[in-house]
């Protein structure tokens, strides 16, 4: 037990002196008796923080080892890293300013050896508040600590075993400001029409590239645009393919659905829901929303556009919106010069978010890369219209362009590759990375309305 982050005593858990083992003790007496002292100022404890929040990691050793386990207060489950390689960290996300007062680890065998806990303001800027350099596993405690920040994480340096980190719990207590997030800049991954039926032991497999190149970007989070996994996509084949390259940042994932997964024969998004989870479902719903620093995300299933609950939910959800920018992300495009073409299924949902002025529309569905000059919901080219991108190039067989539609500005079409998406609390700009690395279009800088 680490009773002061400023001075960590000198040994850990079961390798500490006998003297040092009884000093304990009566300090965890008399502390006790302390908090129990009738009328005692401050004498409750600071209250947990971390429950149920989200969280990511470096790596996870499995798509059931994910970051958001070590947070869900069930000592059955737990997250791991990837196997044989430092460092490795884990990450909450406190939902605003907070200030953390006590933090409680609780390793599974495979324990960090050497790590820091850290704390940030903006998730990109770190801070040490504490450090282990001798560990040992099972259960570390650090009081005493006056770390601040809306982001804590454990940054693992040096194993303790052959595997990975581990951790069952991690437990963060302190307090909250309970004012808004702070903004800031940050990063999102995003692509569509993703996993093929195939692997990285075939040289045409594209989806191990480009989830490859996902996560050496290291972005915020990924989102992705539907059709994450083909054909059919059956749990199975979520299974085999997809959670063997994407599934490595699932955790991190916010994606939608796109018309392959209402194909399959256990029924529409069966495989889908099966594999993401409330992942894919954070509000009960194949649609739903979220912020980011000053950005607003929508997250929706253009497979049931046609249903007045989702477009009622939209409505409520803009009319709620606090945040200067918004993003929407679906499957099928209002406006595309591919195979697919233009599809008028999103209409009266672009119709919505322009009255709502947002601001970025990213889609799939059609297989290529390919962006649009600011335009109305009409097709209609103005400077305070919504900027549409299709980024359908994740892994699955390139479409051609067919036929350029006014206001596309930029067409690239057999290049597999990701979006990567800069935002920051007044505006925002992309690269079209392809899987090879090298940047192919870089879009404008945009202001939010």
């Amino acid at each position: 037990m680490h009773l002061n982050a400023s001075a960590p005593l000198p040994a850990t858990r079961g390798g500490r002196r006998s003297l040092l083992l009884v000093m304990t003790a009566v300090l965890a007496l008399v502390g006790g008796l302390l908090l129990a002292w009738p009328g005692r100022a401050g004498a409750a404890a600071d209250p947990l923080i971390s429950r149920g929040k989200p969280a990511t990691a470096s790596s996870t050793e499995s798509s059931s080892l994910g970051a958001a386990n070590a947070f869900d207060g069930a000592s059955a489950t737990r997250w791991a890293s990837a196997e044989g390689k430092d460092p490795q960290w884990i990450r909450v996300d406190l939902g605003a300013g907070s200030t953390v007062s006590r933090v409680k680890l609780t390793w599974e065998a495979a324990y960090a050896k050497a790590y820091r806990l850290e704390m940030s303001a903006d998730g990109a800027t770190w801070t040490p508040v504490a450090e282990e350099k001798a560990g040992n596993g099972g259960g570390d405690e650090w009081t005493g600590l006056t770390g601040k920040g809306r982001y804590l994480r454990v940054y693992g340096t040096a194993r303790g075993t052959a595997y990975g980190y581990s951790l069952f719990e991690v437990e963060v207590y302190g307090t909250t400001d309970g004012g808004p997030p702070p903004g800031g800049a940050f990063t999102v991954v995003a692509a569509g029409d993703i996993a093929a039926q195939c692997t990285a032991s075939d040289n045409g497999c594209a989806h191990p590239k480009t989830a490859a190149l996902a996560r050496q970007i290291d972005p915020k989070f990924y989102l992705t645009m539907g059709d994450n996994q083909y054909d059919d996509a059956r749990i199975a084949d979520f299974r085999a393919y997809y959670d063997k390259t994407w599934g490595a940042f699932k955790a991190r994932t916010r994606p939608v659905p796109g018309n392959h997964e209402t194909y399959d024969p256990a029924g529409a998004l069966a495989g889908y829901k099966a594999y993401f989870g409330s992942i894919a479902y954070p509000q009960g719903k194949s649609y739903y929303s979220y912020d980011e620093g000053n950005w607003h995300f929508i997250a929706l299933d253009s497979n049931s556009f046609d249903q007045a609950a989702q477009i009622d939910w939209l409505k409520a959800d803009l009319a709620a919106n606090g945040k200067s920018c918004v993003a929407a992300y679906w499957h099928h495009p209002l406006y595309s010069s591919g195979g697919h073409g233009n599809d008028p299924v999103s209409k009266p949902v672009w119709k919505l978010l322009y009255a709502a002025k947002a601001d970025l529309v990213l889609n799939g569905h059609d297989h290529h890369y390919e962006r649009f000059a600011p335009q109305n919901p009409d097709g209609k080219a103005v400077a305070d219209g919504i900027v549409e991108v299709v980024g359908g190039m994740g892994g699955a067989e390139p479409y051609p362009i067919e036929q350029v539609q006014p206001n596309s500005q930029k067409r690239i079409s057999g290049q597999y590759g990701v979006l990567k998406l800069d935002f920051t609390d007044s505006g925002y700009g992309w690269t079209y990375v392809g899987s090879d690395g090298q940047v192919k279009d870089t879009s404008p800088k945009y202001s939010c309305h």
